[in-house]
C-alpha cells in the first residue's frame, strides 16, 4: 500500500497545473536541442540553471528531466532524416535509420524509434520507482566512511566509461577536485585558494562552471566545424509501422530495455553504452545480419529503446544515493543544491512529494513525447535549416544574463569565459569536460565525508577498511581500476573515442 500511496502523491504532484506546464516545456525544449545538433542537453541544462533558481524545486527539476530524456527523442529525428545524431547516445541509430529514410521509408523508422522509446521510457520509469524506494532504504544505513567510499566508486568508474586517454580523464577529475576546493574551509572557515577576490568566498559558482564547460565551449567547437546539412527532400509520410515492422522491432526493443535499464546506472554515459550494446546484440543475434547497416529495423528499434531506458534508469542514483550516473545527473544534483537541497537518501523522507513528483512526471512526460513528436515532425524538419551563426549569439547572451542574476555577481561572468576557453582547449586536446564536471560536484561531499570519517575515527585511516560496505565498495574501484588500463580495454576505448570524433 506504501508503494501505491506515493504513487499517488506523486501523480498529484506531477499533475498540477504548473508541474504539468513545465514538464510540456521541458520535453519540447529536450526535443529542440536534441533535433539541432551541436547544441545538447548537457550544454542546454547547463545553461538554463540559473532560470530553475526562480522556481519551485519540483517544478524545476521535473522540466530539467524533461529535457534529458526528451533529448534522446530529439535526437533519433537528425539521426534518421540527415544522418547526423543530435545526441551521442543517437549514432547507432544513425547508421539503419538513415538508410531507412533513404529508401522511402522515414516515416517507420521515426515510428519505430518513437514507439520503441516511450515503451522504453515507461517500462523502465517503472524500475525507478520499484527499485528506488528500497536502494533508499540501505543507503540510510551509510556512514560518513561508506559515503566518502561511494564517491571514489562513482568517480572511478566515471573515468572507466570516459572514451580516449585513462590518464588525461584521471587528470581531468583531479582539476574538478581541486576546482572545488575553492571557497571557505568548511570547518575552520578560512578563505582558501580564493586568490583575494572576496566573492568566491561561497566557492566557484556551480552553474557559471557547468555553462561555460559545457554550453560555451560548445558553441565554440560547432561554430568552429559547422557542418553543411542536407535534410531529406522528400516528405515523412506513413508514420505508422506495417504488420510487418511490428512483428521486427518487438524483440529488439524488449532487449533494449533490458539492456537499457541494467546499464544505465553505470556512472560515466550509460545510455551511450547501452545503444552501442543492443546494436551489437541485435546484429549477433539476427538471421540476416547482412541487412544491418542497409535499413535494418531492428537497428533503430534496439537502440532507441536503450538509450531512453538508461536515461531514465540513470535517475537510480541520483534519487536513491545523491551520486550523478553522468554529467546531466551532475547538473541536476547542482539544481538541487540551488534550491537548498541535500542529495541523498533523505530527499525520499523528508521531501516525498518531490521524489515521487520526479518519478511520475516520467510516465506523463514521455506520453507527452509520443503524442507530440510525430505531428511535429515537418517543424522539427524545418528547425533542421536554421544556421547556427543565427542561434549562438542569442544562447551566449541567454547563458550570460541567467549566471549573471544567480548572484547578481560579475565575477561569475569572467568565470564563464575562462571556463568556456577552458572546455574549448580541452575538447581540443581530447580531454572530456564530464569526469571534470563530476569531480567538482562531488569534491566538496567527498572532502566533507573524509574528514568526518576521520574524526569520528579519531584519525585512524583504517576506519575505511574496517567497515565492510566502505571495504567492499574501495576494493570495486581498485578492480574498476586495474580493468580499465588492461590493453584489451584500452585499445577498445581509443577505437570508441576516434569513432564519435
Amino acid at each position: 500500500m506504501d508503494f501505491l500511496s506515493n504513487l499517488a502523491l506523486g501523480f498529484a504532484t506531477a499533475t498540477s497545473f504548473a508541474n504539468l506546464g513545465f514538464c510540456l516545456i521541458g520535453v519540447i525544449l529536450g526535443t529542440l536541442v536534441g533535433v539541432l545538433p551541436g547544441i545538447g542537453a548537457t550544454a542546454t541544462i547547463a545553461m538554463l540553471l540559473p532560470i530553475t533558481f526562480q522556481l519551485e524545486p519540483v517544478s524545476s527539476l521535473i522540466m530539467l528531466a524533461g529535457i534529458y530524456y526528451g533529448a534522446q527523442y530529439g535526437g533519433s529525428t537528425t539521426a534518421i532524416l540527415i544522418n547526423m545524431p543530435g545526441e551521442s547516445s543517437s549514432a547507432v541509430t544513425a547508421i539503419d535509420g538513415y538508410q531507412l529514410a533513404r529508401r522511402g521509408k522515414a516515416g517507420t523508422a521515426l515510428a519505430v524509434a518513437a514507439l520503441g522509446s516511450f515503451f522504453a521510457g515507461s517500462v523502465s520509469t517503472f524500475l525507478v520507482a520499484i527499485f528506488a524506494p528500497p536502494l533508499t532504504v540501505v543507503a540510510l544505513k551509510f556512514g560518513a566512511a561508506e559515503y566518502f567510499s561511494l564517491m571514489v566508486l562513482g568517480l572511478v568508474s566515471s573515468v572507466a566509461l570516459a572514451h580516449g586517454s585513462i590518464l588525461k580523464a584521471l587528470a581531468m577529475v583531479v582539476l574538478g577536485l581541486l576546482l572545488g576546493l575553492v571557497g571557505t574551509d568548511i570547518y575552520s572557515g578560512t578563505p582558501r585558494f580564493i586568490m583575494g577576490i572576496r566573492e568566491y568566498a561561497d566557492g566557484l559558482n556551480f552553474v557559471a562552471v557547468a555553462v561555460g564547460v559545457f554550453g560555451i565551449a560548445e558553441i565554440l567547437r560547432n561554430l568552429e566545424s559547422e557542418q553543411t546539412r542536407e535534410v531529406m527532400k522528400t516528405n515523412v509520410r506513413n508514420l505508422w509501422p506495417s504488420r510487418e515492422d511490428f512483428k521486427r522491432m518487438v524483440a529488439p526493443v524488449l532487449r533494449g530495455t533490458a539492456l537499457g535499464s541494467a546499464l544505465g546506472i553505470l556512472p560515466g554515459g550509460g545510455a551511450i553504452l547501452a545503444s552501442f550494446a543492443s546494436y551489437t546484440v541485435e546484429k549477433r543475434i539476427s538471421k540476416n545480419p547482412q541487412e544491418f547497416g542497409r535499413g535494418a529495423i531492428e537497428g533503430v528499434a534496439g537502440p532507441e529503446s536503450a538509450n531512453n531506458a538508461g536515461a531514465q534508469t540513470s535517475f537510480i542514483p541520483l534519487l536513491t544515493l545523491g551520486i550523478p550516473a553522468n554529467p546531466v545527473m551532475a547538473l541536476m544534483v547542482g539544481a538541487m543544491i540551488i534550491q537548498g537541497i541535500v542529495p541523498g537518501p533523505n530527499v525520499a523522507t523528508e521531501q516525498p512529494a518531490l521524489f515521487w513528483g520526479i518519478i511520475a512526471s516520467m510516465w506523463i512526460g514521455n506520453l507527452m513525447l509520443i503524442v507530440l513528436n510525430l505531428p511535429l515532425i515537418g517543424l522539427w524538419v524545418k528547425l533542421l535549416t536554421v544556421p547556427y551563426y543565427v542561434l549562438f549569439p542569442i544562447i551566449m547572451a541567454f547563458c550570460s544574463i541567467g549566471v549573471y542574476s544567480v548572484r547578481s555577481n560579475v565575477y561569475d561572468l569572467y568565470a564563464v569565459a575562462a571556463f568556456g576557453l577552458l572546455g574549448y582547449v580541452m575538447l581540443k586536446l581530447r580531454c572530456e569536460p564530464a569526469p571534470l564536471l563530476l569531480g567538482f560536484v562531488l569534491g566538496p561531499l567527498l572532502e566533507e565525508n573524509l574528514r568526518r570519517a576521520m574524526i569520528l575515527s579519531r584519525g585512524d585511516p583504517a576506519t575505511f577498511a574496517t567497515r565492510p560496505i566502505s571495504a567492499g565498495l574501495l576494493l570495486l574501484s581498485l578492480v574498476v581500476l586495474i580493468v580499465v588500463f588492461l590493453p584489451q580495454v584500452r585499445k577498445k576505448r581509443d577505437e570508441v573515442f576516434v569513432e564519435d570524433n
